[in-house]
């Protein structure tokens, strides 16, 4: 009986690896042109860059460049109309700014609602959570009207302070702080910590993953921000790149190469700082339990 069963078994275990194997190459593949065309018009952007304008509008277009040059992006860099560095420094300074009061407010708001029992906890969150569900445009004029009243238009505080709280942040920090034992918290009552030095000696080290998570999306968020950029800021000296780059695109909008070379500049920190902590972002959402 063992002679005539074990070779079943052995085709049986032999097909079923047939068909793993396969499943799992057919994912790779569909993966693998999934990245294709998601990669692709970046790509086509950042060679573009390298070219000139009649040959990126040339038929049949060509790929590669045919005669790389540096030209466009010196063009930029010595445009005397575009203070690219000064650009640079107010979108650095807005998001930055951003990023460290969303993961504070998040982080904080986070903890109260996890290990915190107080009347009224569920509905506040709830309340919280529906803000999400709100579109920008309903909130942009009441949000306008309050930075009339505090002196914060044309300012980069005007960026700053309405960005600083991210419901959808504490909403995943809150999830990823439920997961800490309680009796780790207990512990440091007992030892006559503080409530704040709890939160910050004890809950802040156990949340990394979730803070690059949450400080990655919150940067790339604010960092492309166009529209309440464009609402809020006046003055030329205070534009963000996203603004400066409509503005070139619209002052040079035959001039292919050197809008391409622009879009490389506006986008490669944003390319940066996500090659840096991208295994973040994963373990973050896995141990958050999101998916």
């Amino acid at each position: 009986m063992a002679t005539i069963t074990q070779p079943a078994v052995r085709r049986r275990l032999y097909r079923d690896q047939i068909r793993y194997t396969l499943r799992q190459s057919l994912l790779y593949v569909f993966l693998g042109l999934g990245c294709l065309v998601t990669l692709l018009p970046f790509v086509w952007m950042f060679l573009g860059s390298f070219k000139t304008s009649s040959e990126i509008v040339q038929v049949p277009p060509t790929f590669w460049p045919a005669n790389p040059t540096l030209g466009n992006y010196l063009e930029i860099l010595n445009d005397p109309h575009i203070p690219l560095v000064r650009f640079y420094m107010n979108s650095l300074i807005v998001t930055v700014a951003v990023v460290i009061l969303t993961l504070f407010t998040s982080s904080l708001a986070g903890y109260i609602f996890s290990k915190y029992q107080f009347y009224g906890k569920n509905v506040l969150f709830v309340l919280v959570l529906s803000t999400i569900m709100i579109p920008f445009p309903v909130l942009m004029i009441p949000t306008y009207l309050i930075l009339v009243k505090l002196g914060m238009i044309d300012s980069l505080w005007g960026l700053i302070v309405p960005s600083g709280v991210s419901a959808f942040g504490i909403f995943l920090m809150k999830q990823f702080i439920e997961s800490l034992p309680n009796e780790l918290i207990d512990a440091a009552r007992i030892d006559g910590s503080s409530e704040w030095g709890i939160y910050w000696r004890i809950i802040l080290p156990q949340v990394g993953p979730s803070l690059a998570t949450l400080g990655v999306l919150t940067f790339m968020s604010n960092w492309n921000n166009y529209l309440w950029p464009l609402i809020v800021i006046t003055t030329n000296e205070k534009r963000t790149l996203p603004i400066m780059l409509t503005w070139y695109n619209g002052m040079n909008y035959q001039r292919y190469d050197t809008v391409m070379a622009a879009s490389v500049l506006v986008v490669v920190p944003v390319l940066i700082v996500y090659a840096f902590v991208q295994r973040w972002i994963v373990e973050g959402f896995a141990l958050s339990g999101m998916k």
